[in-house]
């Protein structure tokens, strides 16, 4: 991580700095703009510093050497971290800790981080604004995005499929994520203070069990837990003296050609001998390797159905809630009534049928009576005509076209 300080652009304007650099007023209110500028700056300064270093811890000593400017150190620095501290943005390191209640204390973190505070000039003095040159502060913005990088770097690393994490191991796995081990701590710390992690001890060995993804919080370090971690340990080292005795063989296998070049049989068939015992003895931590994995695969299973048994509880505690009040009884009666229903509005579209049924025949029965009435009328109304005649007509002439003039004297000649 670089550890390089990236000044502000105002560092090189003199004016500008002697502003910054000179001391708080004793009141807010005789500038309220130039202290909350003032204000502003350094504490954004203190936070990037920290943030640069990959660090989430500062000291006043600390900050007066990272911004000394030609021979000077901000006068207001003191000032800066009460008010950062007062608003709760930086937390003294000894209370930071101390609130978390669990795990920790016999993990004998407290030698790390809960040392016996020590009487200061403001304990003497009973001034609760004095801040020590060397106390320790935590950035909580900080150490907030350090726990989530560490639980985001465990979930993708290949210990996501162990529970417990040895903490020489997490030592391994965060080292391109805090950058030391008092960094990690706090991270741990507060992805405690979160209920993410649970930090424990096991035969003097400090372990630390992460929450799963999907669970809320983590759960207190179970016996189970123990020995699931003891089977992958074994598992563990018996894959390291498996992986030493195969290279000891392969050793045994070289000598025996480079003796047998040179002439020496019966040391080479006693390198051969070794290689055999070695191959032996490999066999055996082999045999006994598959029986963890096979255990481990065995837990692994009961898990599974551990947690298809607890999501059936569940459905079934949902579908008896949701089936709280109804009962045979009461499903029979709903039954009746629908049928009732049903039946009732049988009846009702029958009688509203047989309405329209009786109407149409009415009507029909007007239509037939409308024809006799037009059929009466056109006997009233027919004209007296002559018979139709029966003799041949052929001697008549021929009926002129409409376009000719028939006259009286030419029907009379005809």
């Amino acid at each position: 991580m670089s550890t390089e300080v990236s000044l502000p652009p105002e560092w090189d304007d003199d004016e500008r700095m002697d502003f910054l650099f000179s001391d708080f007023k004793g009141n807010r209110n005789v500038n309220t703009m130039d202290w909350d500028d003032k204000m502003e700056f350094w504490s954004a300064q203190v936070i990037q510093r920290c943030r640069k270093r990959g660090s989430v811890c500062v000291s006043l000593l600390e900050l007066n050497n990272s911004f000394r400017r030609k021979g000077r150190v901000p006068l207001g620095l003191q000032q800066v971290l009460q008010s950062m501290y007062k608003c709760g943005s930086i937390q003294k390191k000894s209370e930071f800790a101390a609130n978390v209640d669990y795990g920790w204390i016999s993990w004998g973190v407290s030698q790390l981080l809960l040392k016996p505070l020590k009487w200061t000039f403001s304990n003497f003095m009973g001034s609760s604004n004095f801040v020590a040159l060397n106390e320790p502060f935590v950035v909580i913005e900080l150490v907030k995005e350090k726990a989530a990088e560490l639980l985001r770097a465990y979930r993708e690393s290949e210990f996501s499929s162990s529970s417990i994490v040895s903490f020489p191991e997490l030592v391994c796995l965060s080292s391109e994520v805090c950058a030391d081990e008092s960094t990690l701590c706090m991270a741990l710390l507060q992805l405690q203070r979160e209920k993410q992690v649970f930090v424990s001890v096991h035969e003097g060995e400090k372990v630390v069990k992460f929450c799963h993804p999907g669970q809320e919080r983590v759960s207190p370090v179970s016996d189970v837990d123990v020995g699931i971690y003891q089977l992958q340990h074994s598992k563990k080292l018996l894959g390291e003296k498996m992986e030493k005795l195969m290279m000891e063989a392969d050793r045994c296998q070289e000598e025996a050609r480079v003796l047998l070049r040179e002439g020496k049989k019966s040391q080479a068939l006693r390198c051969l001998k070794g290689r055999k015992r070695v191959e032996k003895r490999a066999d055996t931590l082999f045999a006994k390797l598959e029986s963890i994995r096979a255990i481990l695969d065995q837990i692994n299973q009961s898990q599974t159905d551990k947690m298809v048994v607890q999501a059936y509880q569940a459905g079934v505690a949902a579908l008896r809630l949701s089936l709280k009040d109804v009962t045979v009884e009461r499903a029979e009666s709903l039954v009746d009534q629908i049928q009732e229903l049903c039946d009732t509005q049988d009846e009702v579209n029958q009688t509203l049928s047989s309405g329209v049924t009786s109407a149409d025949e009415d009507v029909d029965e007007l239509e037939n009576e409308l024809k006799a009435l037009l059929l009466e009328s056109k006997s009233d109304y027919s004209l007296d005509l002559p018979e139709v005649p029966s003799n041949d007509l052929s001697f008549l002439p021929a009926v002129p076209h409409r376009d000719q003039q028939v006259t009286d004297e030419q029907l009379e000649a005809s």
